[in-house]
């Protein structure tokens, strides 16, 4: 499922857009949005063929397929060990809109929402398109979260964390001692916890996930849940997500804000047979990725620490590497623009626009491809600075 000839470069070229091959000039390799290579698994297409063939494309429940809930919330109580309700779930057309709809219910104009830095821009973006203030909290690649530091960034305008688990682009992972801090802070200050969860599949051991909803009843009462499958299953295009609230008050404020009931936003019902078809009948092929990523991140760490002037540590999650280049003597600006023009490498510059002021010294690099792409990227970055 994940050889050098499983990857279908000629399709890429034509589909995978978002700064990757279908947008890249031609003989650069994307390393770039965290999108895999592969083709998904096969029970997702089969799916979706057989809900088609009869040819009714009918409006679906505002809340979500059934199906679909109950799926999820199986998926929550056995691989999460939360006593998920499949009513408090609903279906979003990705997780990014999780997030943002997220922030549109629990906070106003002038609130402050914690969010980590260096992290993926939708936290930022979210927080402030629904006018409130997104206050950084520096968590470092490689570093251990200050909760004290956490703790004096709260405000009487603060009304959010933002937990963004593991975390994008540094691939750390909270262990649930981390996790109960983070808890305790949002107790004593009555927050709400937007705890992003896309990447939960993506764990390496030894590293455990823990969702931070199955810490204790105090903390689920307080945890909005977002999730999605393009990370896990390679379903991006098919633009699903979801969001699971602890109860009734909490779920009717993000389904207000998510429009559905206005029929003006929605879930596309074949997005949701094929994420139920992900959950139920792919585990298998999530388990092979994973040991293929596994592959991948240690050769991809290990060539990166080879080249002069960088150093990888090497991610608990994800599948994205984050290099520090400051020892090479240029930002990351212009060691982007160096690999895409000398190397013909496409890669993520650490800039405030992507990830925060945190990120700048620093490249990301997303290893989800074949071992052969891979090692001809490396190859040429290595070729290419040194």
């Amino acid at each position: 499922m994940f050889e050098n000839n499983s990857v279908n470069q000629e399709i890429l070229k034509k589909r995978a857009y978002n700064l990757r091959w279908a947008t890249v000039p031609e003989g650069v390799i994307p390393l770039t949005a965290a999108d895999p290579d592969f083709p998904g698994p096969a029970e997702i297409a089969d799916s979706i063929a057989a809900y088609i063939k009869d040819r009714y494309f009918c409006y679906g429940p505002p809340e979500g397929l059934p199906a679909f809930k109950e799926s999820l919330a199986g998926y929550f109580r056995t691989k999460r060990n939360i006593p998920a309700n499949p009513a408090y779930i609903f279906p979003v057309d990705s997780a990014a809109f999780g997030i943002y709809i997220t922030c549109r219910a629990f906070l106003a104009p002038g609130d402050e929402a914690v969010i980590f830095d260096p992290v993926d821009f939708l936290f930022r973006y979210s927080v402030e398109t629904v006018g409130a203030k997104a206050v950084p909290y520096a968590i470092p690649a490689g570093a251990a979260p200050d909760f004290d530091q956490l703790e004096s960034l709260i405000t009487p305008k603060t009304k959010m964390i933002c937990l963004c688990n593991p975390i994008n682009p540094t691939g750390k992972v909270f262990t649930r001692k981390e996790l109960s801090s983070l808890a305790q802070v949002a107790a004593k200050h009555n927050l709400v916890i937007l705890s992003d969860e896309i990447w939960s599949d993506i764990v390496y051991p030894p590293y455990e996930y823990v969702s931070m909803a199955s810490l204790d009843e105090d903390t689920r009462s307080r945890t909005i849940t977002v999730t999605g499958f393009s990370k896990s299953y390679g379903m991006a295009g098919l633009r699903i997500g979801a969001v699971m609230a602890s109860g009734a008050d909490h779920f009717k404020k993000i389904m207000d804000a998510s429009l559905h009931t206005a029929t003006i936003h929605g879930a596309n019902t074949l997005s949701q047979v094929a994420a139920a078809a992900a959950l139920d009948r792919c585990g298998y092929w999530l388990d092979g990725f994973l040991v293929h990523l596994q592959r991948m991140r240690d050769l991809c760490v290990s060539e990166l620490n080879k080249i002069s002037g960088i150093s990888c540590i090497s991610p608990q999650g994800c599948y994205v590497a984050f290099a520090d280049i400051r020892s090479t003597g240029k930002t990351s600006s212009e060691i982007h623009e160096l690999l895409l023009r000398d190397a013909k490498v496409a890669v993520v510059p650490g800039l405030k626009q992507w990830f925060g002021d945190g990120a700048e010294g620093y490249i990301r690099i997303s290893f989800a491809t074949s071992e052969q792409i891979l090692k001809e990227a490396l190859s040429r970055i290595k070729n290419t600075i040194g």
